[in-house]
């Protein structure tokens, strides 16, 4: 399994971007697809996640109501459109898929991206 993520970059406070993670390897019936990100001092923190199959979604709270979680199955590809953007969302996103028990864990996930850079200045 191989899973790309792209999109991150220097943003202002308020504004918008879409990350993506195209995946590859497998088919992921009955997975989860995640974003989890880390900043510099701090722990991975689950973000988001999305059900392959139905597009069930989850969402931490500190982001919910300003993230959105999609996939496009075709493309194989998952996004998390992040709009109103703070100062402390600035970290190192990564996606992941796994068929974890407990959705906000990260031990439940078996896969990884790279993860890409996000920065938001005041």
């Amino acid at each position: 399994v191989q899973l790309q993520a792209s999109g991150g970059g220097l943003v202002q406070a308020g504004d918008s971007l879409r990350l993506s993670c195209a995946a590859s390897g497998r088919t992921f019936t009955n997975y989860k697809m995640a974003w989890f990100r880390q900043s510099p001092g701090k722990e991975r923190e689950f973000v988001g996640a999305i059900t392959w199959n139905l597009g069930t979604t989850y969402y931490a709270d500190s982001v919910k109501g300003r993230f959105t979680i999609s996939r496009h199955k075709p493309e194989n590809t998952v996004y998390l459109q992040m709009n109103s953007l703070k100062p402390e969302d600035t970290a190192i996103y990564y996606c992941a898929a796994g068929v974890p028990v407990v959705t906000t864990a990260i031990g439940g996930y078996g896969h990884w991206g790279q993860g890409t850079q996000v920065t938001v200045s005041s």
